[in-house]
């Protein structure tokens, strides 16, 4: 990679931390608070919509965890032993209260970006990676595409927010290497979604609004739209049209799924879970979506394998 060409990743996306100081980002909003605090603590950093959507979730996430005195379906499943485990509990409610607060916090958002990053990165290894190497079930398969995701997020928002210290250390995890191998996951992540919608076509069926026709047509179309949209973020083809469409195709099925449901009925304990859980999918992937702002939405991008020919 060129000079002008990592002049222009760090321009556009290392965030309010850059350490350039002949070129500044810019941030799409920046809000005043705090007036008593000093002028560099009380300014509130942006970088996009999707990132304020996603800090004000995992804020929502953390408090919903204290409130239940349990982990919340966006952590599940574990162990029941794991699952009751007030420390964890108390644990994962502060991680992520507190690293959603600091994301929005110029001060903080690296390192919140940064812990944030390596608690999702330890989740998906400890309580992901096991239940894959167990069986391919579709609880294992869903839940380490759920944490990918999530983790997807974070990392897009760790390369936008990158510290000095990080750039020098982790250079493998930042600039444009680190924004394309975070494309990558979330690419990968997505495919299974789909899987599953071919999986269980009765299931996923009857999800679907009864105004709507064709509910098995609708099933099949929407698996397909998510193994084509990971296809083409992993391959770098219209992967910023994919990206997009999958973030909405996800924001579509909260509106039209949980929303009516919410208003028309009640809802047990696994549908509260499954309104949380598409809501923070929605956020992670906005997030990602957010990340290909600079490049055009038919345009191509480095696929997986060239960045991974790069970082080795």
């Amino acid at each position: 990679m060129g000079r002008r060409e990592e002049d222009e990743i760090e321009g556009v996306w290392s965030g309010p931390t850059s350490h350039k100081p002949r070129r500044q980002a810019t941030p799409i909003a920046e809000i005043e608070a705090c007036p008593h605090s000093s002028a560099e603590d009380r300014k509130m950093r942006i970088a996009s919509v999707g990132h304020a959507v996603f800090a004000a979730t995992m804020v929502g996430v953390g408090i919903l965890c204290l409130i239940k005195g349990d982990l919340t379906a966006v952590w599940q499943p574990v162990s029941k032993g794991v699952s009751t485990s007030v420390a964890l509990v108390y644990f994962c409610a502060f991680i992520s209260v507190a690293c959603g607060i600091g994301l929005l916090w110029q001060r903080k958002a690296a390192l919140a970006a940064r812990v944030l990053l390596a608690y999702l990165l330890l989740w998906l290894l400890v309580f992901r990676v096991p239940g894959l190497l167990r069986g391919l079930t579709v609880d294992a398969y869903w839940s380490f595409s759920k944490t990918g995701v999530m983790l997807a997020a974070a990392w897009v928002l760790y390369v936008w927010h990158a510290a000095d210290w990080d750039r020098q250390r982790l250079k493998f995890a930042t600039g444009e290497r680190g924004l394309r191998l975070a494309r990558a996951l979330y690419g990968l992540a997505i495919i299974p979604f789909g899987i599953a919608h071919f999986q269980y076509v009765e299931n996923t069926a009857s999800l679907v609004p009864r105004w709507l026709p064709a509910h098995v047509v609708w099933a099949y179309f929407t698996g397909a739209a998510f193994i084509a949209a990971g296809v083409a973020v992993v391959l770098g083809v219209w992967a910023r049209l994919a990206a997009a469409l999958s973030a909405l195709q996800m924001g579509m099925f909260f509106l039209l799924v949980w929303v009516p449901a919410l208003a028309t009925r009640s809802l047990n304990s696994f549908q509260w879970g499954e309104v949380l859980v598409t809501w923070v999918l929605t956020a992670a992937g906005w997030v990602v979506a957010d990340s290909y702002r600079s490049i055009p939405w038919f345009g191509v991008d480095k696929p997986l394998a060239a960045t991974l020919r790069q970082s080795g």
